[in-house]
């Protein structure tokens, strides 16, 4: 063994020639690399990046525009491509680089299961399918550091703030372009756009705990009613405008439900609701009491939200609060000296039958499947349905007018597919000036016919109903027909349109979005706050 170790120095020492050696090594090395390289899935001059996907983009108060940004998970990135080369790469100084090792690791598992069999494939395929259509992606909330200019509002007093924002909005300049809001449907997009950007920047909300359920803090979400539950539920978990410090808000919510309070104290057939807004007086005089905010303003920085009809007759016993609170009622009747156009909001009247899916089948027919001129179908209450009956019910083809919709006809086309068959849908008022039927005909895509003398339509302090609803007096029922053949075609068309793009700012989304109801429903009623604030000329 001895002597085998020294003969293998030997050989090592003076029979081999180092040089050819190293040069032998190093020619191996480099072939055994370039054969490596080649045999690997991907170039090594690739960076593993996910995608990074534009969720959404909003213009800040100091006019700069920030992007929110969110990467997206392995499952749904499987539809990009990956696969960004390394040398090119442009990223903000808000970009994080994501670790590749996980997703290079995980195409590596996927790639052997390409060649198994048609069949798996096929299956795969539609598992993949399924799981597409329940991904779904939420923008994250803006995470954006505050601007000087928002610093210094936030540092304002709550009256202070309300000035500020007044002066705002009557120096607005003109909105040219913003794909989120249809000009067409408001009285002036830029005011809207200003207000409701310093909405978002300035209110702060105040809601008070007082109140036993369920008249109070229980919202009713379903039935023609459910307007002031969906907005009181909406209200109360919100976080973005509710604050928990009352000298910090600016304006003071009642969280009381008229539908739950005649459901629990109006007597059957007693017709006396006198004991419905002795209660809410006594409610009232008790938060006067407690806190010094009523006293401060007389309740002009408060506000109620209520859709049940008897809604404005309960705030009759108390002064102040008939006279200066800002009541958001389905019931704007101007004819009654309770609803005051200017001051207070005229809230819309929706029919929700599922809680749970409150968007349920909204959306319409193209105009060319929409063959029915006009449709009414609903119980004889007030003074001008029996009017439209009488002069339109058998009377013409086109005029599609009914009393309860009769089971022979709703067993070959449902009240829901008359509404969507249709190019007008009549909303005459019923006891009450507002019909759940105009919100229903935006949801259906059918142009509103609103007859009801007196009545503010919803929202009516920032959209312009003549822009998609028929507006036609009560006298002039006799001449309905007249009064919708005489509307041009292309004219129609346009108002069928701007119905579908008001659609969405009287949707009640479970999780609230920018411009739809509840965020509208507020706006009024801050815009309705600042409506009252005076600037003294100097």
């Amino acid at each position: 063994m001895k002597r085998l170790l020294q003969l293998v120095a030997v050989v090592l020492m003076y029979r081999i020639s180092w040089k050819k050696l190293f040069v032998v090594v190093a020619i191996m090395t480099t072939v055994g690399m370039v054969l490596q390289t080649h045999t690997l899935p991907y170039p090594m001059a690739t960076w593993f990046l996910p995608p990074q996907t534009m969720v959404s983009s909003y213009k800040s108060l100091n006019g700069s525009t920030v992007h929110l940004t969110e990467t997206l998970s392995l499952e749904s990135a499987e539809q990009f491509q990956l696969v960004p080369t390394a040398p090119v790469v442009s990223l903000n100084s808000s970009t994080e680089l994501v670790k590749s090792v996980p997703i290079v690791e995980e195409r590596a598992q996927v790639s052997p299961r390409r060649n198994s069999s048609s069949r798996t494939r096929r299956k795969n395929a539609k598992i993949d399918k399924m799981n597409e259509k329940k991904v779904v992606f939420h923008p994250p909330p803006p995470r954006t550091v505050p601007t000087r200019l928002q610093r210094y509002i936030w540092s304002l007093p709550p009256d202070e703030a309300l000035l500020f924002a007044k002066r705002e909005i009557q120096n607005v300049s003109t909105v040219t372009d913003d794909p989120e809001l249809y000009a067409s449907l408001f009285h002036n997009v830029s005011v809207f756009k200003r207000s409701y950007e310093l909405m978002e920047t300035i209110l702060k909300v105040y809601i008070y705990r007082d109140g036993a359920r369920p008249i109070f803090h229980a919202p009713h979400l379903k039935g023609i009613y459910a307007s002031e539950g969906w907005f009181m539920k909406l209200m109360e978990e919100n976080r973005q405008f509710v604050t928990r410090d009352p000298k910090k808000a600016h304006l003071f919510y009642l969280p009381y439900s008229a539908r739950q309070l005649e459901t629990a104290l109006y007597v059957p057939n007693s017709h006396n609701i006198r004991p419905l807004s002795i209660f809410l007086r006594d409610h009232v005089n008790m938060i006067a009491a407690k806190y010094p905010f009523w006293n401060r303003t007389h309740g002009s920085d408060h506000f109620l939200v209520a859709c049940h009809d008897w809604g404005p007759y309960t705030v009759n016993e108390h002064q102040e609060l008939s006279r200066n609170t800002i009541k958001a009622l389905c019931n704007a009747d101007l004819s009654e000296g309770i609803f005051v156009a200017g001051k207070d909001v005229s809230l819309p009247e929706t029919t929700i039958r599922n809680p749970r899916r409150p968007l349920r089948n909204v959306g319409g027919r193209r105009v060319s499947q929409r063959p029915i001129l006009a449709f009414f179908a609903g119980n004889m209450h007030g003074r001008v349905r029996p009017t439209l009956l009488k002069y339109w019910s058998d009377k013409d083809e086109d005029m599609r007018i009914y009393g309860p919709l009769p089971n022979r006809i709703s067993r070959k086309m449902s009240y829901i597919q008359h509404m969507k068959s249709s190019r007008f849908c009549i909303c005459p008022m019923g006891y009450e000036v507002n019909s759940p039927r105009i919100v229903e005909a935006i949801y259906y895509e059918c142009v509103p016919v609103i007859i009801a003398d007196n009545f503010v339509p919803p929202l009516n302090d920032v959209l312009d109903w003549a822009a998609f609803s028929v507006i036609v007096a009560e006298r002039d029922i006799p001449k309905l027909k007249e009064i919708l053949l005489a509307i041009p075609l292309r004219r129609y068309l346009v108002m069928q349109t701007n119905v579908k793009m008001v659609q969405k700012h009287f949707l009640w989304n479970p999780k609230p979005i920018r411009y739809d109801l509840f965020h509208m429903v507020l706006h009024s009623i801050w815009f309705s706050r600042l409506n009252q604030i005076q600037i003294s000329v100097s």
